[in-house]
């Protein structure tokens, strides 16, 4: 016996612009039947919360399948699987297309190579899931757009509760961020990690979907916009509290990654945001807290 509900939808063209639009959402529980073989032209993340199972890719190889765990169907990949005929598994799935999948596996979030992913907890996901379901109503004026806001959301759930990252992020990762603002080398960086430069670039691109020098890049562009746009710090003195010592070299890299000059930056900041300048530089760890 099982239990199942499904939904499918047919975006129209303007939605498609999007980025990603959800074609369909389905929660499922029980000794479901069989799926496949076959072979799809859309992806879909089907999400294992309970109970187990099995699942064969394109090499033929029959793989366990144990909750909490992912199944990535990725398009014109041939796939086959099924929960455990005596125990049943908890299934929720959905199925997405649109130009950003091509973005989200290059960043690592959608891995085709990877079709069974473990997972640490499912909550998340089916939380997301669960508001697909409710947004597809019948009648919901708002049906395409607020799945597809969803999709984005799903896609960062899952990539947070895959198995080989702790619940505090991934451990490389939470480390060069710590250690950003210091005037050290990708290979210096791979040291302090007791890794090689090829390793931390592996690692990081892994988690991070960039090399280790675009990750550390974003993480000190960010401060610096934070100081040019709350303090009257002197460029030169933001271009070293972000770990560069040469002023030049930091404003000719921010005009080009920003696209904008630094002073310019803190000009437009200045006249966006009334009330003049802050004293105090702001600490991104410790955000003020709203009263009411």
């Amino acid at each position: 016996m099982y239990h199942t509900w499904m939904r499918y939808f047919t975006p129209r063209p303007v939605h498609h612009r999007l980025g990603l639009v959800c074609l369909g959402v389905g929660l499922q529980h029980g000794t479901l039947p069989t799926v496949g073989p076959r072979t799809l032209d859309h992806h879909v993340a089907v999400v294992i919360s309970a109970g187990s199972g099995w699942f064969r890719g394109p090499d033929g190889r029959r793989a366990t399948v144990t909750a909490p765990a992912l199944i990535w169907l990725t398009p014109g990949v041939p796939h086959h699987y099924g929960p455990d005929p005596a125990c049943g598994w908890d299934e929720s799935f959905v199925d997405f297309t649109g130009p950003a999948t091509l973005t989200y596996t290059e960043l690592g979030y959608i891995e085709p190579d990877r079709a069974l992913v473990p997972l640490s907890d499912a909550g998340g996901a089916r939380a997301v899931v669960g508001r697909i379901a409710r947004a597809a109503r019948r009648g919901n004026p708002l049906l395409e757009v607020e799945t597809a806001a969803a999709v984005h959301e799903l896609l960062v759930a899952l990539r947070r509760a895959r198995a080989d990252t702790s619940a505090e992020g991934d451990p490389v990762l939470t480390a060069l961020a710590r250690d950003a603002f210091r005037p050290l080398s990708v290979a210096e960086h791979a040291a302090r990690h007791g890794m090689s430069p090829a390793e931390l670039r592996t690692a990081v691109r892994r988690g991070a979907g960039c090399s280790p020098k675009d990750y550390l890049l974003g993480i000190r562009l960010g401060r610096a916009k934070e100081l040019l746009a709350a303090t009257e710090l002197p460029v030169a003195a933001v271009a070293r509290r972000v770990g560069y010592e040469d002023p030049a070299y930091f404003s000719r890299l921010f005009t080009r990654r920003v696209g904008i000059a630094p002073i310019r930056f803190r000009d437009q900041q200045g006249r966006a945001v009334p009330g003049g300048w802050s004293n105090q530089i702001p600490d991104p760890e410790h955000p003020p807290t709203i009263t009411t």
